[in-house]
C-alpha cells in the first residue's frame, strides 16, 4: 500500500499551508500529518510570528490539529522544509515512522539524525518549496536568522 501513496499530492497540502502562513505575514513553512493510507489527519503552518509563540511550528501545528492518535508509527509527516531539531524531536518522541520533506536546501535541520534513528525520510527536492522559502529568506534575513537561532 505504501508504494501507492502520492507524496507529491500530500506535499501540495503542506504547500497550501505554507502559502497561507506567508499571506498572514509569517514564515512560509507548512505541514500535514497523514495516516498510512494517505488520509489527512491534520494540517498546519508556522505561526510563530503571527501568534508571537515560538512553539507553533508547521509540524507541531499539524500534529496538534490531528488530535490524539492511538499510534503514530504508521503516520506520515509531510513538511515543506526539513524539520528543525524541535520538530525532529516531536517525530522521535511520538515515533512517527515517515517524514516527507519538500526541501532541505535552505535548511537541513534534523533530517539526517532522523534517518540515523530509523525514521524513513523522503526528500522530494521540490523546486516550489526551495524557491518559496529561499525568496522569503532573501527578503527577510533578520527574521529568518532570529527564527532559526543564528547570530
Amino acid at each position: 500500500m505504501k508504494n501507492e501513496l502520492d507524496y507529491q499530492a500530500m506535499l501540495k497540502i503542506a504547500i497550501e499551508e505554507a502559502r497561507e502562513g506567508l499571506a498572514e505575514g509569517g514564515i512560509p513553512i507548512g505541514a500535514a500529518l497523514f495516516d498510512e493510507r494517505g488520509n489527512l489527519l491534520g494540517r498546519g503552518h508556522n505561526r510563530r510570528i503571527q501568534e508571537n509563540d515560538p512553539s507553533v511550528h508547521g509540524e507541531t501545528d499539524a500534529f496538534r490539529k490531528a488530535g490524539r492518535q492511538r499510534n503514530y508509527r504508521n503516520t506520515i509527516m509531510v513538511t515543506t522544509l526539513a524539520p528543525c531539531w524541535y520538530c525532529s524531536g516531536l517525530v522521535r518522541q511520538f515515533n512517527i515512522g515517515t517524514v516527507v520533506v519538500g526541501e532541505s536546501v535552505n535548511f537541513q535541520g534534523g533530517a539526517e539524525w532522523l534517518r540515523e534513528n530509523g525514521v524513513k525520510v523522503i526528500d522530494l527536492i521540490s523546486p516550489e518549496c526551495i524557491e518559496m522559502l529561499g525568496d522569503y529568506i532573501k527578503q527577510n534575513p533578520e527574521i529568518w536568522n532570529e527564527d532559526i537561532g543564528e547570530e
